[in-house]
């Protein structure tokens, strides 16, 4: 089984609409996690990130694929 593609995003951040729209125009499925919303999110986002939290943040399973998009965020 695939892991699960993980995208962690924050209100208002014009890179995690930029990241949402080619995903879903390459097919890409993935889950979305507000990392405002819950505590756990944040963690685990703080984690992935070596506490920038910087947005959008994609891994999938324990492997980060991006943090930021294209350079941005």
């Amino acid at each position: 089984m695939t892991p699960v593609r993980v995208m962690y995003v924050k209100p208002n951040c014009p890179y995690c609409e930029e990241a949402r729209v080619a995903l879903r125009a390459d097919g890409v499925e993935f889950e979305e996690r507000d990392a405002t919303t819950r505590a756990d999110w944040r963690a685990e986002l703080m984690e992935h990130t070596r506490d920038t939290g910087k947005v959008p943040t994609i891994v999938m399973g324990d492997e980060v694929v991006t943090i930021g998009w294209k350079g941005r965020g």
